[in-house]
């Protein structure tokens, strides 16, 4: 089933994502995660299907998450990712 969804970045914690629907917009997401996540920037609308590919997030469990507690967050990668990215 596809998601019409919207992505906000941080503007605490740069690469933190927060996945919601766009049609429930930040409504469902606690009270407590938006203070420790800070200002929400909307940065792009985007539809989501189990066949669409994610480049750091499990689709499946993303929209496991957007159907059960109204939201997904994408925690910034680890160190170790940032290396082995590197040429």
């Amino acid at each position: 089933m596809k998601r019409i969804c919207s992505i906000y970045r941080s503007s605490k914690k740069s690469e933190m994502y927060l996945y919601v629907l766009k049609s429930d917009a930040l409504k469902r997401v606690p009270e407590p995660l938006m203070a420790a996540f800070g200002k929400a920037i909307h940065a792009f609308d985007l539809v989501l299907s189990p066949e669409r590919a994610l480049s750091r997030e499990d689709i499946d469990k993303v929209l496991e998450n957007l159907d059960t507690q109204g939201y997904h967050l994408q925690m910034p990668p680890a160190e170790d990712e940032y290396i082995e990215h590197l040429p």
